[in-house]
């Protein structure tokens, strides 16, 4: 789980209090709380421990079925039988059970130009704080540039990866993979949006595209799903995701 950096100097101590407003203004991040002889003030103490339990909440409770019912997915599980094994066994959190590949195969459509998957990930708060609004305005961009799109998954217990086999399962052109961010103590509530064309099992990282810090401290959800659709667009007319994809711009620029 991450943490953030405290700052023992306190902000009535400052040589240059404007400048250390301005830096504790633009950053959740805990600057200028001051102290308490060697020890945090018990305000700052008390608000640190409350955050790290959120966060630990976001990674140990579960998105429920009828949260997924609602946004009209169809519901999946990894391998990863339960939270403690997803942690500890990363490699059952990238593919499906046998059941979940079964369903994904009789009730997924077959070969879209764009997949789209949901997956709790490591923070099941980031999940029903934004999908609600990102999913909509995704669906709805690609709808408008008559992408076709499959039917939208969830998978619980997913990790990344997992795109790379619901996608090459399904024949997809390219995956998109919602999924909760790993929480840090000012924020629980981080998606990240995974991007990969052509998926395969196997994947590396590289070829993978990436907008993260979706959350309304951060980038807004709607907006994110015009940032996504315009780069799934740019993907497609590329045919290429990740680092593939930044050398095929450059390619461009350079002709």
């Amino acid at each position: 789980m991450s943490t953030d950096t405290t700052r023992s100097r306190d902000s009535e101590e400052a040589t240059d209090e404007e400048t250390l407003k301005r830096i504790v203004d633009r950053t959740p991040t805990r600057l200028g709380v001051g102290r308490a002889g060697p020890r945090p003030r018990t305000d700052t103490l008390l608000e640190f421990r409350a955050d790290h339990g959120l966060a630990r909440d976001a990674v140990l409770s579960r998105v429920s079925e009828s949260f997924v019912s609602e946004l009209g997915l169809v519901s999946l599980r990894s391998r990863a039988a339960d939270m403690d094994q997803y942690l500890a066994r990363p490699d059952r959190g990238r593919e499906l059970e046998a059941a979940s590949l079964e369903r994904l195969h009789e009730d997924c459509k077959h070969a879209p130009e764009v997949q789209l998957i949901v997956s709790d990930g490591l923070s099941s708060s980031a999940v029903e704080a934004n999908v609600p609004d990102l999913l909509p305005a995704l669906e709805d961009g690609l709808a408008d540039h008559e992408i076709d799109v499959g039917t939208p998954v969830f998978v619980h217990f997913g990790r990344v990866d997992v795109m790379d086999a619901v996608g090459e399962e399904l024949e997809a052109e390219c995956c998109v993979i919602l999924i909760g961010e790993r929480p840090g103590l000012r924020s629980a509530e981080s998606l990240s949006a995974y991007l990969v064309y052509g998926p395969e099992r196997g994947t590396p990282t590289a070829r993978k595209s990436v907008i993260s810090n979706i959350h309304d401290r951060g980038l807004p959800p709607v907006e994110a799903g015009a940032e996504l659709v315009d780069l799934i667009r740019e993907m497609i007319e590329h045919e290429a995701s990740g680092i593939d994809l930044r050398e095929d711009d450059r390619e461009f620029i350079e002709q």
